[in-house]
C-alpha cells in the first residue's frame, strides 16, 4: 500500500536531504513535487491545498533553513503533518457499558462487509471476549450461509435467522439470543447495495434505531478512491457513523481514501484489511503509516506480526536446538511456515526502516518460500532429521516429488549448510536475537 506515493516521495526528499544548505526556493520546488505526488494519490485536492500550505509554512522558518540538516527537518515536518492527516492518534473500539456491545458495519455492495465482519469479530475474540456475529443481509444469495461458514472457521457463533425475513427483526432477535447467551460483543452485518439508495439508508436507520450499537463502521473499498471518500460522507450524514473500516488496503497502491478520509468526513479510520485472510486486518495506527509512506519502516507492527507468528513452545525448543548445533531441515520447515503467517515477503520487508527503495530492486520472489517447502516435505523424516544421508539417487526422487529439480535440490541443501555453519558461528548473538522474537536467517 501506498508504493506508487511512496517512491515518488522517497526520491523528491533524497534530493533535498542531498543539499547542504536549503532556501525558501528549494522548499518550495520541493513541495510542488510534494503536492503533484499527492494529486497523483488520488488525495482530496482541498486536503493537498491545506497540506501543503501547512508544511510550507513551518518549513520556511528560519529554525529549519538555518539547521545543520534543513533536508530532514523538512522530511520530519512532513513525517508529522501526515500523522495528523491520518488522524493522530490510534482510535480504539469503544464497547460502551451494555452487554452485548453491538457493532454495526455499513456499506455498498463489495466492500467487504461479510469477510470483515468475521476478521473483526476474530480480532475482538483474541482481546478476550465473547463475540456473536449476525447477518441483516436478507437480499444476496447465500449472504447467511457465507457468514456462517466462515464463522465457524474462527469458532464464532452467528446467529440462526431461520424463519425470519425482515433485517430489522432478525437484528432484535439476535440481540435478546446474544443477551441471554452472555455474549458480550455483537457484530451486525447489515446488506449493501450497488449504490446509496432511499430505502436502503431507511433500514439502515431502523437497525440503528432497534439495537442502538456502540459503533457504526462504514467499510470502504480503499480501491475506490475518492469515491469511498464521499460515500463514506453521505453515510456519516444519514447515520453519524463512529469510524472507517478501510478494505483491499493491500492492493491500493496510491492510499488516497486513506489520507483524506479524516480530513474530510472527521471520522477516523480504526482498522485496515490488508489481505484475503481471516487474520488479514490490523488495527490503523497512524504514525505507523506515515512511517511506512515515508520509507522508514514500521517496526512495531513487525514485531506484533512475528510475536503472533512465532509458538512460544517451538521457539524455547528450536533455541535449544541451535546451542547445540541441532537445526534440522525439519525446523528449518517449521520456521519457514511461521514466516509465511506473516504475510509476503514484500510486506515484511516493508516494514523494516530503509528496505522500502531496496524492495523493489530486489524483487522478492514469494515462491522461493513454496518450492523449498515442497523440496523439504518430499523427503523423508529420516532424511529431514540427518540431511547426511541424502545420496544422489535420494536427491532425485525428492526433486520428482517436489516437482523441481536436482539442481534446487542441491541449492537448497547448499544453503541449509551455511545457514548451520553460522549459527554455530554466531550462537550467542543468533540467540539473543532468537530471545528478541526475530528469527535466525
Amino acid at each position: 500500500m501506498f508504493e506508487n506515493l511512496s517512491d515518488k516521495l522517497d526520491v523528491i526528499f533524497r534530493r533535498l536531504r542531498g543539499k547542504g544548505r536549503l532556501d525558501e526556493e528549494n522548499v518550495q520546488s520541493a513541495l510542488k513535487e510534494v503536492r503533484m505526488a499527492l494529486l497523483e494519490a488520488d488525495v482530496n485536492f482541498r486536503v493537498v491545498r491545506d497540506f501543503i500550505e501547512d508544511v510550507r509554512k513551518q518549513a520556511v522558518g528560519q529554525e529549519v533553513l538555518e539547521s545543520i540538516t534543513p533536508g530532514q527537518q523538512v522530511v520530519k515536518i512532513v513525517h508529522q503533518r501526515l500523522i495528523e492527516l491520518l488522524g493522530k492518534t490510534t482510535s480504539q473500539l469503544r464497547f460502551g457499558g451494555r452487554i452485548p456491545a453491538p457493532v454495526m458495519l455499513v456499506g455498498l455492495q463489495g466492500s467487504g462487509k461479510t469477510t470483515t465482519a468475521v476478521k473483526l469479530a476474530r480480532l475482538v475474540a483474541s482481546q478476550a471476549k465473547r463475540v456473536a456475529l449476525v447477518s441483516a443481509d436478507v437480499y444476496r444469495p447465500a449472504a447467511m450461509e457465507q457468514l456462517k461458514v466462515l464463522g465457524e472457521k474462527i469458532g464464532a457463533a452467528v446467529f440462526d435467522a431461520s424463519g425470519l425475513s425482515d433485517p430489522v427483526e432478525i437484528c432484535r432477535a439476535a440481540l435478546e439470543d446474544a443477551r441471554r447467551n452472555g455474549y458480550e460483543v455483537m457484530i451486525v452485518d447489515t446488506a449493501g447495495r450497488l449504490a446509496i439508495d432511499e430505502a436502503m439508508m431507511e433500514e439502515l436507520k431502523r437497525i440503528k434505531e432497534v439495537i442502538q450499537p456502540s459503533e457504526i463502521l462504514f467499510v470502504a473499498d480503499a480501491m475506490t478512491g475518492q469515491d469511498a471518500v464521499n460515500v463514506a460522507g453521505r453515510f456519516n450524514e444519514l447515520l453519524d457513523i463512529d469510524g472507517v473500516i478501510m478494505t483491499k488496503m493491500d492492493g491500493d497502491a496510491r492510499g488516497g481514501a486513506a489520507l483524506s478520509l479524516k480530513a474530510v468526513i472527521g471520522k477516523p479510520i480504526k482498522f485496515i484489511g490488508v489481505g484475503e485472510k481471516i487474520d488479514a486486518l490490523e488495527v490503523f495506527h497512524p504514525e505507523r503509516i506515515a512511517s511506512r509512506i515515508l520509507g522508514m519502516g514500521d517496526v512495531l507492527t513487525l514485531v506484533e506480526k512475528a510475536q503472533e507468528a512465532v509458538d512460544e513452545k517451538q521457539r524455547r525448543e528450536l533455541e535449544k536446538k541451535i546451542r547445540k548445533n541441532e537445526f534440522t531441515l525439519e525446523d528449518l520447515r517449521n520456521q519457514l511456515r511461521q514466516i509465511a503467517k506473516m504475510g509476503s515477503i514484500k510486506d515484511v520487508l516493508g516494514m523494516m526502516p530503509g528496505f522500502g527503495k531496496a524492495i523493489n530492486a530486489m524483487k522478492p520472489d514469494e515462491r522461493e518460500l513454496i518450492r523449498t517447502a515442497a523440496i523439504i516435505d518430499s523427503m523423508t523424516v529420516a532424511e529431514r532429521r540427518n540431511y547426511q544421508i541424502i545420496d544422489g539417487s535420494r536427491r532425485k526422487r525428492i526433486a520428482r516429488g517436489s516437482g523441481t529439480t536436482v539442481q534446487d535440490v542441491n541449492q537448497l541443501l547448499k544453503n541449509y549448510v551455511e545457514m548451520k555453519k553460522l549459527m554455530k558461528r554466531f550462537t550467542k548473538g543468533g540467540l539473543k536475537s532468537l530471545r528478541r522474537g526475530n528469527f535466525p536467517f
